[in-house]
């Protein structure tokens, strides 16, 4: 069974982020994970607790367009930049914050060209840069700056681009600037995502079952999360693993079923154990249509790892996860071409009762973990 890894990317949420709809019209490089502008990347193919290379790499200062829906890793990355520029002696002189819906033209001109003072950086944080767009004149500063940037300006210009925007103000700032997009991880990756940050920002091991009871327990958002695993860091103390024990030690109160350790069970085949969860994961407040999606993703990982083990199924994970590819081939052990098959597209029939049936959704995922088995005795004969 053929399953090509842009399906898998597609199916989890791990499409490439490098070619950005700001810039349609260039030609961003695959393999470095490049975005339209002067230097450009998308952070999900990067180091997720660290800076991504686009910003990295930049050295002369200039102007930063990060935007994108992930407000958490966006404030990471305008707070690093900044950290990296500013002169904390002078930093009274050289350093200014503005809101875009509340500053006025006027001043954003006018502080945009001031020179820095006894230092070699002017910084200069613009947060809700989308307030500034519908102003022409705003507008002609911005990308004035960004085109050639005055000598010694630092502009660090944190944005959330309205949904569906074909402003021609975000495209030619994308173009001119470093422009990094930061889309949200996706739900079902933030434990892996978690466990990854956690070793690469903290030298903290973060087991990835406490990493999903944790995720289960607080929801996922990246800021919360990385606050409890900070927490939890120093719990355990200097070189202990943050482990299932260690999140219940902190007082957290976790669910019963979390859905990744249940994703795990199918991904292991051990259906009745799923069937058993189920209940309690609907109970807790998760859907059929999540779990479908969440299932879609194992699958197609499963079957990415059978057709061309860890060096493929690496490839088509971002390297927040790579960490979990021998786990999904070991699962990909429990199953043949055919069987996966079978699961892929009962689960997309699943999908299609669900929009159509009024079967309850329970009913019909109960349905399809019993195919399971049954297909299994039945291969057996």
């Amino acid at each position: 069974m053929a399953v090509p890894g842009a399906a898998v990317r597609r199916c989890s949420g791990l499409e490439s982020e490098s070619g950005s709809g700001l810039a349609r019209g260039r030609s961003p490089s695959t393999d470095s994970g490049e975005a339209p502008g002067r230097q450009g990347a998308t952070t999900n193919d990067r180091k997720p607790g660290l800076l991504p290379r686009a910003l990295t790499a930049a050295k002369d200062g200039g102007v930063f367009f990060l935007h994108g829906g992930d407000e958490y890793r966006k404030a990471v990355a305008a707070g690093a930049l900044l950290e990296r520029y500013a002169d904390p002696a002078t930093e009274a002189f050289n350093v200014d914050r503005l809101v875009g819906t509340e500053t006025t033209v006027e001043r954003l001109a006018s502080i945009i060209a001031t020179p820095p003072m006894m230092a070699s950086w002017r910084v200069v944080l613009v947060k809700e840069t989308e307030g500034l767009a519908a102003s022409p004149k705003a507008r002609e500063v911005v990308l004035d700056a960004a085109r050639k940037p005055p000598p010694g300006l630092v502009l660090i210009l944190q944005a959330t681009v309205p949904s569906r925007s074909k402003a021609k103000f975000y495209r030619d700032l994308a173009r001119a600037a470093t422009a990094v997009e930061f889309k949200p991880v996706p739900p079902d990756s933030v434990p892996g995502w978690l466990v990854t940050w956690a070793r690469e920002e903290l030298g903290v091991t973060v087991e990835i079952e406490a990493a999903q009871a944790l995720a289960g327990a607080a929801g996922t958002e990246l800021g919360m999360l990385t606050q409890e695993v900070r927490k939890l860091a120093e719990m355990v103390g200097e070189g202990a693993a943050v482990d299932l024990d260690a999140v219940r030690r902190g007082g957290i109160r976790l669910p019963s079923q979390d859905r990744w350790a249940w994703f795990d069970l199918v991904g292991n085949r051990r259906i009745g154990e799923a069937a058993n969860g189920l209940p309690v994961l609907l109970a807790q407040g998760e859907s059929v249509i999540g779990l479908v999606i969440g299932l879609s993703s194992q699958l197609l990982r499963i079957g990415v790892a059978i057709e061309g083990g860890v060096p493929a199924l690496q490839a088509a994970l971002p390297p927040y996860q790579r960490f979990l590819a021998r786990r999904i081939v070991a699962q990909a052990q429990r199953w043949t071409r055919s069987e996966l098959a079978d699961a892929v597209r009962g689960l997309r029939r699943l999908d299609q009762l669900l929009k159509a049936s009024a079967i309850p959704g329970e009913v019909l995922m109960e349905e399809w973990l019993l195919g399971l088995t049954v297909r299994r005795r039945e291969g057996r004969r």
